[in-house]
């Protein structure tokens, strides 16, 4: 399944609580509930005003209605196109 990373603009995500994200998180596992598809949150990131989210979904658009359905924003959908990390030096060609 692709893997998409959302930017979602939060003015002071970086100062919500601990009950906040809790709650976020919630209703976002709810919402991938409700979808009736393929559809895994992996993990997020909270940064200044921006949370970055990874996520898996057959498509943008699946991404898009998780967002919409849920009430979080969704300013930029970008597939993943390759994932990489310190393992990568040490692959053979």
């Amino acid at each position: 399944m692709p893997v998409y990373v959302i930017e979602r603009h939060i003015p002071d995500a970086d100062k919500l609580t601990a009950e906040q994200l809790k709650d976020i998180s919630a209703k976002s596992n709810a919402t991938v509930e409700g979808l009736g598809e393929p559809y895994r949150w992996i993990t997020s990131y909270v940064a200044g005003d921006r949370i970055y989210c990874v996520h898996e979904a057959e498509s943008a658009d699946v991404i898009r209605r998780h967002a919409r359905e849920g009430g979080f924003p969704a300013d930029k959908v970008t597939e993943v196109a390759a994932e990489i990390g310190p393992q990568t030096a040490e692959k053979r060609r």
